[in-house]
Protein backbone atom coordinates (compact mmCIF):
# COMPACT_ATOMS: atom_id res chain seq x y z
CA UNK A 1 0.00 0.00 0.00
CA UNK A 2 1.58 3.40 -1.00
CA UNK A 3 1.61 6.59 1.75
CA UNK A 4 0.64 9.83 0.48
CA UNK A 5 4.07 10.92 -0.81
CA UNK A 6 4.02 7.66 -3.38
CA UNK A 7 6.44 5.41 -0.71
CA UNK A 8 5.19 1.94 -0.45
CA UNK A 9 6.29 -1.40 0.91
CA UNK A 10 6.19 -4.55 -1.39
CA UNK A 11 5.88 -8.49 -0.10
CA UNK A 12 8.56 -10.82 -1.74
CA UNK A 13 7.27 -13.94 -2.54
CA UNK A 14 8.98 -17.36 -2.23
CA UNK A 15 7.96 -18.07 -5.96
CA UNK A 16 11.15 -19.90 -8.08
CA UNK A 17 10.53 -16.90 -10.77
CA UNK A 18 11.51 -13.30 -11.59
CA UNK A 19 9.36 -10.72 -9.58
CA UNK A 20 9.28 -7.08 -10.67
CA UNK A 21 9.71 -4.42 -7.61
CA UNK A 22 10.16 -1.01 -9.54
CA UNK A 23 9.54 -0.62 -13.13
CA UNK A 24 11.10 3.38 -13.22
CA UNK A 25 8.97 6.41 -14.61
CA UNK A 26 5.95 7.30 -13.15
CA UNK A 27 6.78 4.51 -10.46
CA UNK A 28 10.06 6.21 -9.80
CA UNK A 29 12.31 8.59 -11.04
CA UNK A 30 13.94 5.96 -13.14
CA UNK A 31 15.16 3.07 -10.86
CA UNK A 32 14.04 -0.36 -12.08
CA UNK A 33 14.13 -3.23 -9.77
CA UNK A 34 13.63 -6.96 -9.55
CA UNK A 35 13.92 -9.71 -7.59
CA UNK A 36 15.73 -12.87 -9.82
CA UNK A 37 15.52 -16.41 -8.82
CA UNK A 38 18.39 -18.75 -10.79
CA UNK A 39 18.48 -22.24 -10.24
CA UNK A 40 21.68 -24.16 -10.05
CA UNK A 41 24.16 -24.14 -13.11
CA UNK A 42 21.78 -21.45 -14.56
CA UNK A 43 23.03 -17.48 -15.48
CA UNK A 44 20.98 -14.59 -15.60
CA UNK A 45 23.02 -13.92 -19.47
CA UNK A 46 25.68 -10.91 -20.21
CA UNK A 47 24.52 -7.37 -20.51
CA UNK A 48 25.76 -3.72 -20.12
CA UNK A 49 24.62 -1.48 -17.34
CA UNK A 50 24.87 0.98 -20.31
CA UNK A 51 24.55 4.71 -18.68
CA UNK A 52 23.12 3.23 -15.65
CA UNK A 53 24.89 1.79 -12.32
CA UNK A 54 23.27 -1.40 -10.79
CA UNK A 55 23.48 -2.69 -7.20
CA UNK A 56 22.72 -6.63 -6.25
CA UNK A 57 21.95 -7.61 -2.99
CA UNK A 58 22.37 -11.34 -2.48
CA UNK A 59 19.36 -13.17 -0.76
CA UNK A 60 20.43 -16.80 -0.62
CA UNK A 61 22.44 -19.45 -2.28
CA UNK A 62 26.22 -18.59 -3.98
CA UNK A 63 27.71 -17.65 -7.37
CA UNK A 64 29.84 -15.69 -9.56
CA UNK A 65 29.28 -12.56 -10.76
CA UNK A 66 31.31 -12.13 -14.26
CA UNK A 67 32.91 -8.55 -14.95
CA UNK A 68 33.66 -8.58 -19.22
CA UNK A 69 35.33 -11.44 -20.30
CA UNK A 70 37.77 -12.01 -17.40
CA UNK A 71 36.89 -11.03 -14.26
CA UNK A 72 34.79 -13.26 -11.43
CA UNK A 73 33.71 -11.99 -8.04
CA UNK A 74 31.97 -14.61 -5.49
CA UNK A 75 28.97 -13.46 -4.53
CA UNK A 76 26.07 -15.10 -2.34
CA UNK A 77 23.80 -14.85 0.39
CA UNK A 78 24.67 -11.71 2.99
CA UNK A 79 26.88 -9.92 -0.05
CA UNK A 80 26.10 -6.46 -1.87
CA UNK A 81 27.54 -6.11 -5.73
CA UNK A 82 27.87 -2.66 -7.27
CA UNK A 83 28.43 -2.32 -10.81
CA UNK A 84 28.88 1.04 -12.62
CA UNK A 85 27.92 2.42 -15.55
CA UNK A 86 28.82 0.83 -19.29
CA UNK A 87 29.91 -2.92 -17.83
CA UNK A 88 29.38 -5.99 -19.19
CA UNK A 89 28.29 -8.77 -16.43
CA UNK A 90 26.68 -12.01 -16.08
CA UNK A 91 25.29 -13.55 -12.92
CA UNK A 92 25.85 -17.25 -12.77
CA UNK A 93 24.46 -19.97 -10.22
CA UNK A 94 27.31 -22.02 -8.65
CA UNK A 95 26.08 -23.40 -6.08
CA UNK A 96 23.89 -26.26 -5.45
CA UNK A 97 20.65 -24.54 -4.33
CA UNK A 98 18.94 -21.40 -6.14
CA UNK A 99 20.93 -17.91 -6.21
CA UNK A 100 18.46 -15.44 -5.63
CA UNK A 101 19.07 -11.67 -5.54
CA UNK A 102 17.70 -7.82 -5.58
CA UNK A 103 18.95 -5.75 -8.22
CA UNK A 104 18.54 -2.21 -8.37
CA UNK A 105 18.81 -0.21 -11.46
CA UNK A 106 19.67 4.03 -11.83
CA UNK A 107 20.19 6.50 -14.60
CA UNK A 108 23.71 7.46 -13.91
CA UNK A 109 23.85 11.27 -14.02
CA UNK A 110 27.27 13.58 -12.93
Amino acid sequence: MASPQGAFTLELNDQPEYQRILEGKPQTHGMRSGRVYLEPGKACGQHSTKNHEELLVFLAGRGELLIGDRDRLAVGEGKVAYIPPETLHDVKNTGSGPLVYIYCVAPATE
